[in-house]
C-alpha cells in the first residue's frame, strides 16, 4: 500500500480519467494493429505501428504518475511528477495526431481520444493548482 494516500485519490476526476484514457488507447491499439501489422507491398513494416504501442505505454502511466505526486510531500518532488505527466500527456497528444495520418480504418477512433485528453489537459490544470 502506497503511504499518504487516501482512497479518495482513487476517487478523483482525473485519476478516472486517467485510467478512462488508457482502456481507451488500448482497445484502439488493438484495433490500429490488425490494420497495421501486414507487411506493405515491397516487403516493409508501417512504422506507425510502434505508435500505437506507444500510445498504450504513454496511457498506461499516467496514473501511477498521478498517484506518485500525490503520495510525496514536499512541492519540489510533487511537482517533478506532475511536470512529467505534462510531458506524457503531450507526447501522448502529438503520437494520437501521427496515427491519425495512418493508412488505417481505426484512425477515426483517434479523435475521440484527443478529445479525452483535451478534458484530461482541463483536469490537470486545475489539479496541478491543488499540489
Amino acid at each position: 500500500m502506497i503511504p499518504n494516500i487516501s482512497n479518495n485519490l482513487y476517487l478523483s476526476p482525473i485519476y478516472r480519467k486517467a485510467i478512462e484514457i488508457f482502456t481507451l488507447s488500448r482497445n484502439i491499439s488493438k484495433y490500429l494493429v490488425h490494420d497495421l501489422a501486414p507487411l506493405q507491398s515491397n516487403g516493409s513494416e508501417d512504422s506507425n505501428i510502434y505508435f500505437s504501442g506507444d500510445i498504450v505505454q504513454q496511457s498506461i502511466s499516467l496514473a501511477p504518475e498521478i498517484v506518485k505526486a500525490e503520495s510525496k510531500t514536499y512541492f519540489e518532488e510533487k511537482h517533478k511528477h506532475a511536470v512529467f505527466l505534462t510531458q506524457l500527456t503531450n507526447v501522448l497528444y502529438k503520437n494520437c495526431d501521427r496515427l491519425e495520418r495512418s493508412n488505417s480504418n481505426g484512425r477515426d477512433f483517434l479523435p475521440l481520444l484527443r478529445k479525452e485528453l483535451k478534458k484530461f489537459r482541463k483536469l490537470q490544470r486545475n489539479w496541478m493548482l491543488t499540489l
